[in-house]
């Protein structure tokens, strides 16, 4: 089997000394070759080049920024039978869609795991979402999240590290400010009338939606990798309105509701619009800014070895 272990060197938890373990590891059951990324996009290129070399294989070992990166690369040419598996090791803060996978978070247990599955032939298709013409595999949204991750990303440049902490001092930033705005987006949904005056639009590919540390932010439970989208959307930001819906998505059995709240799991499509440019993000990846976005569903889109 040929092997690609693509290696983000920047994110939270790799370091060269667990890049050398897994890339040993690996290498005693493929024919392993290694790239270790270095500029935006990089990992995507080097995958994109596995699939027109004939690689069986790409690990992606990193953050979920670099998960997407390796599945945008995989897939760049759309679905295809003939795609190299992807595998992950996870090295960054947050690695949500590995957890959905069941991957261990600890990168040497998630690499043995990955052995088993390689010597046992072990793998599932998953399904994944697109914004657009982006693949994503657990989550995207425009506004509010956009700006989190904006703000998180101008941070990460001043070397403050991706930790919760962070996450929850931005998100708080920007959720005073939202609270001084007019309601910008309107969320399109099959079979129904468009629904206007949303503060907050998030569309989900998995169940959690995503991770604060350990505990799990659950917004659309009735999602999986297996399933269609969910839509989170919120038409009021006032306090108690979203400590209601934050205690909702913190339980260990949520089932998000609400007179403010607009809520979808398992669907084909959606699409959200406003009038002027907002942030779009996914999977924690900010994409610049528009005024429409359609969110797609592909059901068993890619295999992944697990």
């Amino acid at each position: 089997m040929r092997a690609l272990l693509v290696v983000n060197p920047q994110a939270t938890s790799t370091t060269p000394a667990g890049r050398d373990v897994i890339a040993h590891a690996l290498a005693s059951d493929t024919k392993l070759d290694l790239v270790e990324t270095q500029y935006r996009g990089h990992a995507a290129d080097a995958a994109r080049q596995a699939v027109a070399d004939g690689f069986d294989l790409v690990v992606a070992h990193g953050g979920d920024g670099t998960v997407n990166e390796v599945v945008n690369g995989l897939l760049a040419d759309g679905v295809r039978p003939d795609a190299p598996m992807l595998g992950v090791v996870p090295g960054g803060s947050a690695n949500v869609f590995a957890g959905a996978l069941g991957v261990p978070l600890d990168p040497l247990e998630a690499t043995h795991k990955l052995l088993n599955a390689i010597e046992s032939g072990s793998s599932r298709r998953v399904g994944l979402g697109r914004a657009d013409d982006r693949w994503f595999t657990f989550n995207a949204g425009l506004g509010f999240d956009g700006d989190v991750v904006a703000g998180v990303e101008q941070r990460r440049a001043k070397r403050k590290e991706a930790t919760p902490l962070l996450y929850a001092k931005v998100a708080i930033s920007r959720y005073l400010r939202l609270r001084r705005e007019e309601p910008k987006l309107t969320v399109h949904l099959p079979g129904r009338d468009p629904v206007p005056g949303q503060y907050i639009a998030l569309v989900s590919n998995t169940d959690p939606w995503t991770y604060y540390g350990t505990r799990p932010l659950r917004l659309n439970p009735g999602c999986s990798l297996d399933s269609g989208l969910g839509v989170f959307a919120l038409s009021n930001v006032r306090t108690l309105t979203v400590v209601k819906h934050l205690a909702q998505a913190t339980r260990s059995a949520p089932d998000p509701r609400g007179v403010h709240l607009l809520r979808e799991d398992d669907i084909e499509w959606a699409r959200v619009t406003c009038e002027n440019p907002v942030k779009l993000q996914v999977d924690g990846d900010l994409l610049g800014e528009r005024t429409e976005v359609r969110f797609t569903s592909v059901p068993a889109a890619l295999q992944v070895a697990v």
